[in-house]
């Protein structure tokens, strides 16, 4: 029983979990787990409340298109009065559709239409409606600095305007644009525990203190993640400042002519890249390309979501010629399956912290120290310096 926790709420309402088409995978690793934590409760008489115990929590639901490409949203049971959570994945591009006749990889945009389609088909009658949306729509195009859309306020605010109570994300790319909901429910969950658990598995000899580590944030707009990462372990921070070339535009955005460094030396040390997210990777990897010319002795990446625009292969390349030792992402998002047969490449399981998040918020209890998991990372290192002692 030390695993799950121990409600003094009851459920707001009998749960209902609705993973979308790109997020079956994870839907049902989290099923798993809600299943098997309130199988265990109700063996010990802990939570004796209707419809509390199920084999499943997954409702049923598709969204079948036309050969025009239009689409419905279908809820296959019923939903009345239930606590409803819907996890997607706007990301998954392996998922196609025919339109004319034409095979169509699935866009953010088209999973978010589909979100919508759903919460539609629920049409009011759930007790409760919260969207589980890891990567956030739209969320790098959080603000405007010419004359230009807001997509992710707009995205949050249709939501909301469709009935949904909570949404919950993971390292958003600036929790600020909350701001335009301020009414409802919005947090963004760090990944911070999880990559220190995965990364600790993988490397057993590393020294976590500020003589033999370091955090570094590949830019500027990531130095308040970096910062909160490295308080955690009780190490020193760098940051590198991308030079620009303001007096022309390349794939609508100024080119980086290179990276300065900022920060005490890092010669010697293990250093951890932080970002919330890898697109291409290019900023990334001219980091660790430079740390290692500054003679770091291992370079970690960390980054909630690998989305590896560009393909593998310069991954590939920088790990062959020993730029770069690890790289770690969560299974948030889609991975296509070379990536997690590289040598280089760590997944991050987070099937079990969405679990925990769901399973509280139909509590109606805190998330506090979910969003804030200071104590778990704590406990974590201790675990492991006692282990590398042992071995000793």
């Amino acid at each position: 029983m030390s695993d799950i926790r121990i409600y003094d709420t009851p459920p707001i309402a009998p749960l209902g979990l609705i993973p979308l088409e790109g997020a079956k995978g994870l839907g049902e690793k989290v099923d798993a787990y809600l299943a098997m934590w309130r199988k265990e409760r109700c063996e010990d008489g802990m939570s004796p409340f209707l419809e509390y115990q199920k084999d499943s929590y997954i409702i049923e639901s598709s969204v079948p298109r036309f050969g025009s490409g239009e689409a419905k949203g279908v809820i296959k049971q019923s939903v009345r009065g239930d606590d409803i959570f819907l996890l997607v994945d706007v990301c998954n591009y392996s998922l196609t559709y025919s339109l004319y006749g034409e095979v169509n990889h699935m866009s953010p945009d088209d999973h978010f239409q589909n979100l919508k389609r759903v919460i539609a088909a629920i049409g009011g009658k759930a007790r409760r409606v919260n969207v589980i949306m890891p990567f956030l729509y739209e969320s790098r195009q959080h603000r405007r600095t010419s004359r230009e859309s807001l997509d992710c306020a707009l995205a949050l605010q249709e939501l909301v305007d469709m009935g949904v109570e909570n949404i919950i994300t993971f390292d958003a790319h600036d929790p600020r644009v909350q701001n335009a909901i301020p009414l409802k429910g919005f947090d963004t969950v760090p990944c911070t525990y999880q990559f220190m658990k995965y990364l600790l598995k993988a490397e057993p000899d590393l020294h976590i203190d500020s003589d033999h580590m370091m955090v570094i944030s590949p830019d500027e707009g990531g130095m308040r993640r970096a910062v909160y990462f490295a308080n955690l372990l009780g190490l020193d921070v760098g940051m590198f400042y991308k030079r620009r070339d303001y007096t022309r535009i390349v794939d609508g955005r100024n080119p980086i002519i290179s990276h300065e460094f900022l920060g005490s030396s890092v010669e010697g040390k293990d250093v951890i890249i932080v970002d919330d997210m890898i697109s291409s990777g290019e900023s990334m990897l001219e980091c660790a390309k430079e740390l290692k010319h500054r003679k770091a002795r291992k370079v970690f990446m960390c980054a909630s979501f690998g989305l590896f625009t560009s393909g593998l292969s310069r991954f590939d390349e920088y790990y062959r010629e020993g730029l770069l030792d690890r790289l770690v992402t969560t299974n948030l998002v889609y991975q296509m399956p070379e990536l997690l047969e590289r040598p280089w490449y760590i997944s991050a399981d987070m099937s079990k912290y969405i679990a925990l998040l769901i399973d509280t918020i139909n509590h109606d209890a805190s998330i506090n120290d979910l969003l804030t998991p200071t104590e778990r990372v704590t406990k974590l290192l201790a675990n492991y310096k006692a282990r590398q002692e042992e071995n000793r």
